[in-house]
């Protein structure tokens, strides 16, 4: 399994709520089209800290954390050659001021359990 995590930044002059809008009813969507995901996360970041026990925060505020899932390399490669993911990609910079991508091991712990996804209203 092969995880993508980004970390995403609104761009300069639309709030925080225009982002999340139309990250999660116009360029959501988009993923459906797109070949060899897996799995699909938006987190919406709804409030930041820091730890007051002498470790440093980071500079920065994050809108929200896109996470994506890839059965393996061959499933990733697939889902960046594809016409669908040019096209999630052109809208993601019609609202994504800056972005980071990390690509990582991900390690369960405590493993989930199923949940229901709630329908936006």
């Amino acid at each position: 399994m092969i995880k993508s995590a980004s970390l995403l930044v609104r761009k300069e002059g639309s709030t925080h709520e225009e982002f999340v809008r139309h990250w999660r009813n116009t360029h959501a969507p988009f993923a459906h089209d797109c070949p060899g995901i897996s799995r699909y996360t938006l987190t919406i970041i709804k409030s930041s800290s820091t730890r007051t026990d002498g470790v440093g925060g980071l500079d920065v505020e994050v809108d929200g954390i896109a996470e994506l899932w890839f059965e393996n390399q061959a499933a990733r490669d697939q889902f960046a050659a594809s016409p669908a993911t040019e096209r999630l990609l052109a809208d993601g910079a019609t609202f994504i001021g800056r972005e980071i991508d990390f690509v990582a091991e991900e390690i369960v712990i405590i493993p989930r359990k199923d949940m229901t996804i709630p329908v936006e209203k």
